[in-house]
C-alpha cells in the first residue's frame, strides 16, 4: 500500500489536464480549417482566444511534468510520499508509549500489572523505558530499511505511468501549437500574396493613368486659341489620335516590361 492520497490527487490532476487537452484539440482543428478557407475577423478572434487557452494549459501541463520528473529523480521525496510507512511509525510510537505507561502508575510508582520487585525504584523504571524505546526503534529501523526500497520502486512505477500520460498530453499540446503556428504562417502568406496583387494592380492603374494623361496634354495643346496650319488639314485630327494612341501604348508596354524586368510583377 502506497500513498494513496497523494497518488489519487496526482491521478485526478493528470486526468483533468488530459481531458482539457482533448477538448481543446477537438475544438481547435475544425476552427483552424475554417480559418484557412475563410479569413475573417470573427475566426481570427476565435483563434486568438484558442491560442491563449492553449498557452495557459501548456504551462500547467509543463509544470506538472517537471514536478513529476523532479520527484522521480529524488528518492528522498518519493520516500516521503510513502504515507503507509509514516502511519506504521505513528502506530508503533503510540502503542510503545501505551506499553511503557502500563508499567507506570500516575504517581510514579509501578502499577500492579507490572512484576513487583523488592528493589524496584524510579531508576529501574527509567531503564525499562529506555530499553523498550531502543528495542522499538531498532524494530522500526529494520522494518523501514526492508520496505524502503520496495516502496520507492512502487512509487517510481506509479510516477512513471503518470509521467507517460502527462508527457503524451504535452506532446499533443505541442503538436497543436505547431499546427496553429503553421496555420498563422499560411494565413500570413495568403495576406502577403493579396497585398502583392494589390500593389501590382496599383502599378498598372498608375501607368494607365499616366498614358491617359498624355491624351489630356495633347488635347490641351490643340485646344488653345492660336492659329496652327495643321488645323486646316481635314485628316490631321485622325493622325493626332493615332500617333498619341501608339505613343501611349508604347509607353505603357515600356512600363510593364520595366516592372517585369525589376521583378515587381510576375513574369
Amino acid at each position: 500500500m502506497t500513498g494513496r492520497a497523494v497518488t489519487s490527487m496526482e491521478n485526478w490532476v493528470i486526468t483533468s489536464l488530459s481531458m482539457l487537452a482533448a477538448e481543446l484539440e477537438i475544438e481547435a482543428y475544425p476552427l483552424l480549417d475554417e480559418l484557412t478557407s475563410k479569413i475573417s475577423t470573427l475566426n481570427l478572434e476565435r483563434v486568438r482566444r484558442l491560442k491563449s487557452r492553449l498557452v495557459a494549459l501548456t504551462r500547467r501541463v509543463q509544470k506538472v511534468r517537471d514536478e513529476i520528473e523532479q520527484l522521480m529523480d529524488d528518492d528522498g521525496d518519493m520516500a516521503e510520499m510513502y504515507l503507509t510507512e509514516k502511519k506504521w511509525k505513528m502506530e508503533s510510537s503510540f502503542y510503545g508509549d501505551q506499553s511503557v505507561m502500563g508499567f507506570r502508575s500516575n504517581d510514579g510508582v509501578l502499577s500492579l500489572s507490572a512484576p513487583v520487585s523488592p528493589v524496584s525504584s524510579p531508576s529501574d523504571s527509567r531503564r525499562l523505558e529506555k530499553s523498550t524505546s531502543i528495542a522499538r526503534s531498532r524494530h522500526e529501523s529494520a522494518r523501514s530499511s526492508e520496505s524502503s526500497t520496495e516502496s520507492i520502486e512502487e512509487l517510481e512505477m506509479l510516477l512513471e505511468a503518470y509521467f507517460v500520460v502527462i508527457d503524451s498530453t504535452l506532446n499533443k499540446l505541442t503538436s497543436l501549437k505547431e499546427y496553429i503556428d503553421d496555420t498563422e504562417d499560411f494565413i500570413n502568406i495568403q495576406l502577403d500574396n493579396v497585398r502583392n496583387q494589390l500593389i501590382q494592380f496599383e502599378l498598372l492603374l498608375t501607368t494607365a493613368t499616366f498614358v491617359v494623361a498624355i491624351f489630356g496634354v495633347v488635347a490641351g495643346i490643340f485646344g488653345m486659341n492660336f492659329p496652327i496650319p495643321l488645323f486646316d488639314d481635314t485628316g490631321a485630327f485622325m493622325w493626332v489620335l493615332i500617333i498619341t494612341g501608339v505613343t501611349g501604348f508604347a509607353i505603357f508596354c515600356a512600363f510593364v516590361w520595366f516592372f517585369k524586368h525589376r521583378r515587381l510583377m510576375p513574369l
